[in-house]
């Protein structure tokens, strides 16, 4: 985030003496990212951060992915699973991933987490597709709401609080920094005027956390790195910060503040993308009016996936490009093999003036791979879409024979 913050108590410089009531020092701490070249905040905590008092065994984590599979585009109906588990962490499923990016879904049923998360070699960006709560961490508290992008960059220790209700979450995890899109930001880092979203759509920490952040005892740090999750356990917790500033904080953006970039003919992609990192995009598709030269046919045009794969999470409406996608859906089309709309959509969309759907598209420059949680949701006729008889009942009930 381009955008400077603080909260709390801070000293008047940084790196000088800043001491706690009883006379003694408060710990600063430098979170940050790319060494000392990328975006950091500095942290005062009551206690030492670096106080560890167990270290733990470490465990499995991550997806396996599936490399030898035949070339083919896909369609993975999640809509059905209301829980994939128990806690934030234990419900992730992870569907589609390379060494740039993954995205899982996870739909927990716990509340609240008991113990504390970091993940240390990535960004999370979450799509809270139902849902509300709060992010706690290190940081403060941030609020969510259904539609909302929560972006956690690397090594933020943070815990997610939900309220009653289904939870739905999208999360795509980024192994570069996070960042708004360059081509929107001038040399000084500011939003420009053409840009679909501006500073006030953005959603920093508002508190810092309170409670039982003064008793020492034991607060384990559940660390996700290397395919592996460790587990520190610390003297005190680590939300003990009396205050913090800089550019490097977990905030929360939403899908509806996304402002649509629209044209007289069928505009392409990149006027939806929402955020960067390396080797992808993340595109946010929302309620936006259709094309408007005289002769505009809406739908999109055919195209090939020569350099990218292209993935769509349906989150509401009705895509008029495709048949038979749910919502919760993913649509992967991978590079090397060109994909359009559904038959018989293209004459369909002629003369429609809006749209109501709403969707996030990730987009790579590398090849991505299904893994072993994606082979439960996949339909497998989906490769066979786009022939005509597949919309010809009593063909289409042949071909699932």
């Amino acid at each position: 985030m381009p955008f400077y913050q603080r909260l709390g108590q801070i000293p008047r410089k940084r790196h000088t003496q800043f001491r706690q009531p009883d006379g003694s020092l408060y710990h600063e701490q430098l979170v940050g990212t790319l060494g000392f070249h990328g975006v950091s905040s500095l942290l005062y905590h009551r206690h030492a951060p670096t106080e560890i008092r167990k270290v733990g065994a470490a465990k499995p984590f991550g997806p396996k992915l599936l490399k030898d599979r035949p070339l083919a585009p896909a369609h993975l109906r999640t809509l059905g699973q209301t829980s994939t588990g128990g806690d934030y962490l234990q419900a992730r499923q992870t569907l589609l991933g390379n060494a740039d990016v993954t995205m899982s879904v996870c739909n927990p049923t716990e509340r609240r987490m008991d113990y504390y998360y970091k993940n240390a070699l990535a960004d999370e960006v979450i799509f809270v597709h139902e849902g509300r709560g709060e992010l706690w961490s290190q940081l403060g508290k941030l609020a969510f709401e259904p539609g909302d992008y929560i972006v956690i960059p690397r090594t933020i220790i943070h815990q997610l609080h939900f309220e009653e209700g289904p939870v739905r979450l999208l999360i795509i995890e980024s192994f570069s920094p996070v960042e708004t899109c360059r081509r929107y930001r001038n040399h000084f880092g500011q939003l420009l005027e053409h840009a679909p979203y501006c500073e006030r759509d953005f959603r920093a920490p508002s508190e810092l956390i309170e409670g039982d952040v003064r008793e020492s005892g034991e607060y384990e740090v559940r660390v996700q790195k290397d395919g592996l999750l460790h587990s520190l356990v610390y003297g005190h917790s680590p939300f003990d910060v009396v205050g913090w500033d800089g550019y490097f904080y977990p905030y929360a953006t939403s899908i509806h503040d996304f402002e649509p970039i629209t044209g007289r003919i069928h505009q392409p992609p990149p006027v939806h993308q929402q955020f960067e990192g390396n080797n992808f995009v993340i595109c946010s598709f929302v309620p936006r009016l259709f094309d408007y030269h005289p002769l505009a046919i809406p739908a999109p045009y055919n195209h090939s996936n020569v350099d990218s794969d292209e993935v769509l999470y349906y989150v509401a409406g009705n895509f008029m490009s495709r048949k038979g996608v749910d919502l919760a859906s993913f649509t992967w089309h991978p590079s090397g093999i060109p994909h359009g709309p559904h038959p018989g959509t293209v004459e369909a969309s002629i003369g429609k003036k809006e749209t109501h759907e709403l969707a996030v598209m990730l987009d790579t420059f590398r090849p991505l791979y299904l893994t072993e949680a994606a082979l439960a949701y996949e339909d497998e006729q989906y490769p066979y879409s786009w022939q005509p008889e597949a919309h010809n009942p009593a063909k289409a009930a042949d071909m699932m024979d």
